[in-house]
């Protein structure tokens, strides 16, 4: 081989080379879960760079307090990441209103997710669809197994059921019948009216109806829940009203308390420091056959950065989000964080086995004060969080309290004008 012509191969070569390495994109996901980064690092990003070579993945997270003004910060600077992890609704919302995620309505991925799964990351009329849901959580009670076994209780299916278990356990007096506290005011809210109160709403329908003006937060289907809150003070122990969250995850954890009001996201926390046996029912419903529903809530998504610069790359990722391979790696992966694609997940854990089995049973609905309704001043959200309180602590009356919600949400809502 002559000077020139090695020269020549050795050029050739080296553009092959060029050639392969300028098809190789590294792709960088913004999110607020850095509890998730050994996750990321050593599950989904290894099982999707096998399957798409030349694409290459970085997940970088924030600290969860900090990254919604970090990610502010980036996008308007332009140097945000390609893929975007979504928290629900308005704030999301507005990054998209803002141009800085893209419109994914047209991917295919798309028609592996229900309504309800892509509804807190939508336009107000669902036109357009800019994350790809990843995960919900899911409503209900954990209950300690040994304990309902030794006092021979049977897991509750009505109301009735419900309160009869309550007045067992606190008869028996070795158990707190319920771990919840009222100091924190968050959880009354959210594992107490918005768990138990979509079987009185009837679910997506009450809480659309709500939206568009058609129901009131006078209407009896939204105040009679806080009347059943009000009877819960009885069981919830001595100073409940300044036990914070963890003093409740506490007392359930070390086996003090029988039943927990519970969100799906205790499950890791909880496998790992409970020593007992555990269940999960769903929140009664008032008469047996009703319909029940659960308040199956969207979670979180991933989006894509509208300014980014490899589009084609960041929507192979998203279309994989949506499949089956990467619902059942995160689903196993964090027991409590369920996915919200169509497709059956198998999942591992007994206990979140139980709380996904109830979506084969009833009606999925989001909590009612999530979408759209707390915009304004005052927020319903937070007002709903104060309401909860009061009802337990009997400091207002169930109808006070939907007067006092229902007039605070149409001093700025235009349908309840």
């Amino acid at each position: 081989m002559t000077t020139k012509t090695l020269k020549l191969a050795l050029l050739g070569t080296a553009l092959a080379a060029g050639a392969v390495q300028a098809q190789d994109v590294t792709l960088t996901i913004e999110s607020w879960r850095n509890d998730d980064l050994t996750l990321w690092q050593d599950q989904i990003i290894p099982a999707f760079e096998a399957e798409h070579p030349g694409i290459k993945v970085s997940f970088t997270p924030s600290a969860p307090t900090e990254y919604n003004a970090a990610l502010n910060s980036k996008l308007e600077a332009g140097s945000a990441g390609d893929l975007i992890t979504c928290r629900p609704f308005d704030a999301s919302l507005a990054l998209y209103e803002a141009g800085h995620l893209a419109d994914l309505s047209d991917m295919e991925a798309m028609g592996n997710f229900s309504d309800v799964a892509k509804s807190a990351w939508q336009t107000d009329d669902g036109a357009a669809t800019f994350c790809v849901p990843m995960a919900s959580v899911i409503h209900g009670f954990i209950y300690n197994k040994d304990a309902f076994a030794e006092l021979g209780l049977d897991v509750p299916q009505t109301e009735d059921d419900f309160f009869a278990v309550l007045d067992a356990i606190k008869e028996d007096g070795l158990y707190i019948p319920l771990a919840m506290g009222t100091n924190d005011q968050w959880e009354a809210a959210t594992m107490g009216y918005n768990n138990i109160g979509p079987n009185y709403w009837k679910g997506e329908e009450g809480r659309r109806a709500l939206i568009a003006g058609e129901q009131k937060l006078t209407d009896a289907q939204w105040v009679a829940p806080y009347a059943t809150l009000a009877r819960w003070a009885d069981y919830m122990g001595l100073g409940y009203e300044a036990q914070t969250y963890p003093d409740s995850q506490n007392l359930f954890t070390l086996g003090r308390a029988a039943i927990y009001p519970a969100g799906s996201w205790e499950i890791s926390g909880f496998n790992a420091l409970a020593e007992f046996e555990m269940g999960a029912f769903k929140p009664p419903v008032q008469a047996a056959g009703d319909t029940c529903y659960i308040s199956d809530h969207t979670d979180i998504g991933i989006g894509m950065n509208a300014a980014t610069a490899h589009p084609e790359a960041a929507k192979a990722f998203l279309a994989w989000v949506g499949s089956p391979e990467f619902a059942t790696i995160f689903g196993n992966a964090l027991p409590g964080f369920f996915p919200l694609s169509n497709t059956p997940v198998e999942l591992d854990d007994p206990l979140a086995k139980e709380f996904a089995s109830w979506r084969g049973e009833c009606e999925s609905t989001i909590r009612s004060t999530y979408q759209i309704l707390s915009r304004g001043t005052p927020n319903l959200e937070n007002e709903t969080w104060g309401a909860s309180v009061a009802a337990i602590k009997g400091t207002a009356t169930p109808e006070e309290l939907g007067a006092r919600l229902q007039d605070g949400l149409a001093s700025w809502y235009a349908p309840h004008q």
